[in-house]
């Protein structure tokens, strides 16, 4: 299953492919007992998707006999016991994917001649990624982190390791003398190259870098490169040969401490354009500034949803299953607002009081 959403791979998703590239999308659930249901739920909603291949006078019978087969074997792909909160299945003629998505999506099936993406790009965006460095004389490894969790990267080479002559590096930490691996040349090297290998991931996967390891490693790497210039230090040795619960619990207190300083100063702006009457608060208002590119910061609390059907020119709120309903609707504001370079920030619940769950700057 896919995880990371590059801007390469979303321009991929979105370029135009013989009718029809389907679009399965279904929550799915993390923990018991809720998860029980999701096998039987994703049996269905990909039955559906064949229905409606059945049923398209559009699609000719070896087509949907082709994406068929593609949809049977992204089923077959998933594992329901590391799924997230939702689940996106591509299916095209000759092509399958599947996406794990750490927010919740609504369950529809979309037939058209393009993938749905908005759902990816949202939840790319609410679980505010970031990569974590770790060093080690011997080792570097590289960390994809979310808003609860970190994993292993292996992208880009990473994770980089060498064979140390009589490096201990537990023996070195328990006398202190860790600092002496990073005054040898080979390790600088070794660093030069972590540096050029950094550069290529975050030329494609830009978002915010913390770099671990002892003060001499952070000063290391800082000297002999440049990729990681203007990333967090987090001084914090041995979480290279780590594991991601390790590494989690040492970024934790440092993620909090940025996520508060982020939503005070999403907070501040907002205050600042009530005055300038620069604000728009509620998803139909914001929906409508995003269409035109008048959005240039967008706040919106984590778990806001809302379902609403669209009367032309504004919207009303409608029931989840309603004809006409778009249940997510937010998430195509969060798209939108990026499409015409917005800052889109997500916040905790409640932090946005009256704004009742959405709200903006806007640029005119």
């Amino acid at each position: 299953m896919e995880h990371v959403l590059s801007p390469a791979t979303l321009a991929e998703l979105r370029r135009p492919r013989p009718y029809p590239a389907v679009s399965v999308l279904t929550p799915t659930h993390r923990r018991e007992p809720y998860n029980a249901q999701d096998q039987v739920r994703l049996r269905n909603v990909v039955a559906e998707a064949k229905r409606q291949l059945e049923a398209d006078p559009a699609v000719s019978r070896d087509r949907r006999t082709e994406v068929a087969r593609h949809l049977d074997r992204a089923l077959s792909e998933i594992d329901l016991a590391h799924t997230e909160d939702g689940l996106v299945i591509f299916a095209a003629p000759g092509e399958h994917q599947v996406w794990s998505l750490a927010r919740s999506v609504p369950e529809r099936v979309v037939l058209s001649d393009t993938f749905l993406t908005r759902n990816l790009v949202s939840a790319q965006t609410a679980g505010r990624p970031f990569w974590v460095l770790s060093l080690a004389a011997d080792r570097v490894t590289l960390w994809n982190g979310g808003v609860d969790r970190v994993t292993e990267a292996r992208v880009g080479g990473f994770p980089l390791t060498r064979r140390v002559e009589n490096f201990d590096p537990e023996r070195q930490q328990r006398i202190g003398d860790l600092p002496s691996a990073f005054r040898e040349e080979r390790t600088r090297q070794f660093l030069r190259e972590t540096d050029t290998a950094l550069s290529s991931v975050l030329r494609d996967h830009r978002r915010r870098l913390y770099v671990t390891g002892e003060p001499a490693a952070l000063s290391l790497l800082d000297e002999v490169g440049s990729a990681a210039k203007g990333a967090v230090h987090v001084p914090h040795g041995g979480l290279a040969h780590g594991t991601p619960e390790a590494v989690w619990q040492a970024m934790r207190p440092v993620i909090e401490a940025e996520t508060l300083r982020s939503t005070d100063a999403v907070s501040r702006a907002l205050e600042t354009a009530r005055g300038r009457r620069e604000f728009a608060a509620g998803v139909d208002e914001l929906w409508q500034s995003a269409r035109v590119g008048r959005v240039r910061l967008l706040a919106v609390e984590e778990n806001y949803r809302v379902t609403v059907r669209d009367a032309g020119d504004h919207l009303i709120l409608a029931e989840s299953g309603d004809l006409d309903s778009r249940e997510d609707i937010v998430d195509e504001i969060v798209e939108q607002c990026l499409e015409t370079g917005a800052d889109v920030r997500f916040v905790p619940d409640g932090a946005l009081g009256e704004a009742d769950g959405i709200a903006g700057v806007l640029r005119y």
